[in-house]
């Protein structure tokens, strides 16, 4: 099962940061795997069937490539890699994923047996593209990240029609993003009006975004990933490193299962009950108490442990006869009162 009730859904996004090599795709996989994450993402692109060479770039980053299709066409993988890719993340335990930005990506990842489709920001109103997704009724992460309202409604409902579960996620395309932006309180309001599972595709290069996520009741939390943040790529300043990661996914499985274990008050304070003896405390004397001596306040102190008459019992003590003489510093006990 790919979701599961109670636990947050960790994805791993690589992205471009295996920069073209195929060597390093698969080194993030054994890292992802590592560091414990549920899934590991690719983006699937074909240069010549999603761009063209005008394509301008957003931000200008690498060095050697002159257009930002010469990119594209540089991060393609062929079929066969591709499936190499997906076998080895699957011996590793991992949910093999990769975002489609074409028809012909959509295709390829659906004869290499994808169990579910990430829909990216930009490709959220590719209409055509999510009619074919949705047709394979596999769940559909959907990426909110430069959607309004009309938008996600209008694709949630779509894959829906299909019969395919639509899982929105919170998203802002800013890279980093900045706390402020990051709509955290946007994960209720999805789940509100679309009443099912929701996610956080995050950005800020920070483990505590999915942490609050993972509280909120996220059920799908995706980061992408770097092996350092000196690493070449486009995202690595909105990426976690792969201890990071690690960290993050020890949080949510942390945080799981305090949830899923409520603890009744009571029962656990009868279950520590004897811990009151080491961290409470008793009355004492404050000088040699005589037997027949009747307790006043300058008599009494309170010391641990918390085997003798407890703190909260004060008023009981007070004008009480000794039975039993009590010497300083020693702990007055039920039996030395009349």
């Amino acid at each position: 099962m790919l979701f599961r009730e109670g636990r947050c859904f960790v994805i791993a996004e690589v992205a471009q940061a295996h920069d073209g090599s195929l060597g390093t795709a698969h080194a993030y996989i054994d890292a992802v795997a590592q560091a414990g994450a549920d899934a590991v993402k690719f983006q699937t692109h074909i240069a010549a069937a999603e761009s063209t060479p005008s394509e301008q770039w957003r931000v200008r980053f690498s060095p050697q490539d002159e257009t930002r299709y010469e990119y594209w066409k540089r991060m393609e993988f062929t079929p066969p890699q591709w499936e190499g890719l997906r076998d080895h993340a699957i011996a590793r335990n991992l949910t093999f994923l990769s975002s489609p930005f074409s028809m012909e990506a959509v295709a390829l990842l659906d004869s290499l047996g994808v169990p579910a489709w990430k829909v990216g920001a930009g490709e959220l109103t590719n209409l055509p593209m999510l009619e074919a997704i949705a047709a394979t009724r596999k769940p559909v992460l959907l990426s909110s990240g430069l959607a309004g309202w009309s938008d996600l409604d209008r694709a949630v409902e779509l894959v829906r029609e299909r019969g395919a579960e639509a899982i929105p996620m919170q998203c802002t395309t800013q890279y980093p993003c900045p706390p402020e932006k990051l709509g955290l309180n946007l994960l209720d309001e999805l789940r509100s009006r679309y009443r099912g599972k929701v996610g956080l595709s995050d950005h800020s290069g920070k483990i505590y975004a999915g942490l609050a996520a993972a509280v909120r009741g996220a059920e799908v939390v995706e980061v992408h990933v770097a092996f350092s943040r000196e690493c070449f790529g486009p995202d690595v300043t909105s990426s976690l490193t792969t201890s990071e990661l690690y960290q993050l996914v020890e949080g949510c499985r942390f945080i799981e299962k305090a949830f899923a274990h409520p603890v009744d008050k009571d029962a656990m304070a009868d279950e520590l009950a004897g811990l009151r003896f080491t961290f409470g405390k008793s009355w004492v004397a404050t000088r040699d108490l005589p037997a027949g001596h009747i307790i006043q306040p300058a008599d009494i102190n309170l010391k641990k442990p918390g085997t003798g008459v407890p703190a909260a019992r004060v008023g009981d003590l007070l004008s009480r006869r000794l039975r039993h003489p009590v010497t300083y510093d020693s702990l007055i006990m039920e039996t030395d009162l009349e």
